[in-house]
């Protein structure tokens, strides 16, 4: 009898990406962003995001410009940040062999004439595996090397970075999890094996969806930080959420298409335990709203 072909599992920064963004994604509370997306008919996309935090008048932002040649497996990003930093990628992929993306990423500050960053990025996929490495050039050097193993839902992987010139491991990590179109279970063990982190995906209906993520780190005095939340869609074009820590901390988002290639996002964060507290600062209380144009 012949097993089935495996598919591709995700990355190991991907390993409780369901969960995650549940808590995570859709939340506007951090101030007010907006971004615009155009795409050129020579295939060059363009973006221009910027962001204002709710504790700042600052507004940060940049410029990106992307151009993808699918026929040549080559995709390269410049990005210009208004802290006047540039940053360029260039990726090849399935060119050098099936399943093998490479990457340069660097940011250069020409204020100061030098690089900030080189980082060498390759990524190899196939049936039941994912492997990445990364070699941080003037960070270290840094080597950094993490794979994921899937079979029939289960997935198990590990990371691990080694600093060259000290000879060392600087960083080793684990993981473990199941997936399935419904719900996803994974379980991390982080920073040497030192803190933990479990969460949970659930789909409990083609409207609805549950999710949780547990935090044991002993750099917090040993608390564990659970985070439950969920996802509603109101019809085709909206969907709120809503999510609550054992800190009290409430978080709403609301995200509304208004029309094709126009979404707006609303959210607030209040922290249950002080709402019969003034604080001029703001920082019991947040709110933001994020609007995004894609033409």
């Amino acid at each position: 009898m012949t097993s089935l072909p495996q598919p591709v599992p995700p990355s190991w920064k991907d390993l409780g990406k369901s969960s995650t963004d549940l808590l995570q994604k859709d939340y506007q509370i951090l101030g007010n962003s907006l971004e615009v997306k155009t795409k050129t008919p020579t295939g060059v996309t363009f973006k221009v995001a910027g962001s204002q935090p709710s504790n700042s008048s600052v507004v940060t932002g940049d410029v990106e410009a992307k151009f993808v040649n699918k026929k040549q497996g080559l995709t390269f990003t410049g990005t210009w940040t208004t802290a006047n930093v540039l940053k360029a990628q260039a990726e090849v992929e399935n060119q050098i062999a099936n399943g093998l993306k490479v990457d340069l990423l660097t940011t250069l500050s020409p204020a100061k004439g030098n690089a900030k960053t080189l980082v060498i990025n390759g990524a190899y996929k196939q049936s039941g595996i994912h492997s990445r490495a990364a070699l941080d050039v003037l960070k270290g050097p840094t080597f950094t090397a993490d794979t994921v193993f899937g079979r029939d839902g289960f997935l198990v992987g590990a990371e691990a970075a080694y600093n060259v010139t000290e000879g060392r491991i600087s960083r080793y990590q684990l993981a473990a999890g199941f997936s399935a179109p419904e719900y996803a279970v994974t379980l991390h063990a982080l920073n040497d094996l030192k803190a933990f982190s479990a969460s949970y995906y659930h789909r409990v209906s083609k409207d609805v969806e549950a999710g949780a993520k547990a935090i044991y780190d002993p750099k917090f005095n040993g608390a564990v930080s659970i985070e439950v939340g969920t996802k509603t869609y109101l019809d085709s074009a909206a969907f709120v959420k809503a999510k609550i820590n054992n800190s009290g901390v409430l978080g709403l988002g609301y995200t509304q298409s208004l029309r094709p290639g126009i979404k707006a996002s609303f959210g607030v964060a209040v922290d249950t335990q002080k709402l019969n507290e003034v604080d001029p600062s703001g920082a019991a209380h947040k709110v933001g709203l994020s609007l995004v144009f894609e033409a």
